[in-house]
């Protein structure tokens, strides 16, 4: 087993549809790695966490005040 975790790498969903005949997703890792020799080489990739605010942000501060 590996003492180093392979670096998870980010990518569009779109680019996982794309790759779908290429890559499995492992539930171990929560992210999908190469079919046949994705357990051991290649990259972990994960879908793209961050999203498009629909709304931006008018600066003001919309957390409750604790004071």
């Amino acid at each position: 087993m590996r003492a180093v975790k392979r670096p998870r790498r980010y990518v569009a969903r779109h680019w996982l549809v794309l790759l779908r005949p290429l890559l499995r997703h492992s539930s171990a890792r929560n992210a999908y790695v190469l079919r046949l020799v994705g357990s051991n080489y290649g990259p972990v990739l994960r879908a793209e966490r961050r999203t498009v605010r629909s709304h931006p942000s008018d600066g003001i501060e919309r957390r409750a005040s604790t004071a």
